[in-house]
């Protein structure tokens, strides 16, 4: 049987949308600064550092993506069992999880990046030192990331690689770019899209 009042999460969509994405917005102009300036002081090459920036960023959407998944079929099968309605039991398991985010084991994840960062090739760090340096700026990426999953439609990050044709849409050129550069060198923050489309551009670095 479904309901036809909508449960809390759908209720809530609009208002949690809203506030995602202005702390996605938050987390670039701020977290990501400080995480910069923190690694500034460890790698001196700007370009490593940023690129160590993306890749925390990617690999939170990716971690926190997995968690979200794993934690809702854990709930649907609990649920499952004594369900009966009025929502439907996907309405259900969505209600419960919004209601419970603070069960997220946001630790976890922050532990898979880390390791997913010290196996990426693209970026190294001295040997005397570890990303775990940033893992606040990590932390509040895969705590949105997580929470973007239970949005109606969910948000996530688009996929960009190294040497792509710049895209108007999806990117802002950083200050230092070559502006009549046709492709990225490299990314500096992702594009975060709605049923793939942009809604908050991205920045990447364009040279020849």
């Amino acid at each position: 049987l479904r309901s036809c009042s909508p449960g809390r999460a759908r209720l809530t969509n609009a208002s949690r949308h809203a506030y995602l994405v202005a702390r996605f917005g938050d987390i670039y102009a701020q977290e990501r600064l400080d995480a910069e300036t923190l690694l500034r002081t460890y790698v001196s090459d700007m370009e490593m550092v940023q690129r160590i920036i993306y890749i925390a960023a990617v690999e939170s959407f990716h971690a926190a993506k997995m968690a979200y998944r794993h934690f809702k079929m854990r709930v649907r099968k609990t649920l499952s069992l004594g369900h009966s309605g009025p929502e439907s039991l996907e309405d259900t398991v969505l209600d419960y999880i919004v209601r419970h985010e603070d069960l997220y084991d946001v630790q976890a994840s922050v532990n898979e990046v880390i390791h997913s960062m010290n196996m990426n090739p693209k970026i190294s760090f001295p040997p005397e030192t570890d990303f775990i340096v940033i893992s606040s700026l990590i932390r509040e990426l895969c705590r949105v990331a997580f929470s973007m999953q239970t949005l109606i439609p969910p948000l996530d990050i688009a996929f960009g690689t190294d040497g792509e044709l710049f895209n108007e849409t999806k990117y802002r050129r950083s200050f230092d770019s070559d502006f009549t550069a046709p492709l990225v060198a490299y990314h500096v923050w992702p594009a975060l899209i709605e049923n793939d489309t942009v809604i908050v551009k991205g920045e990447a670095v364009t040279k020849r």
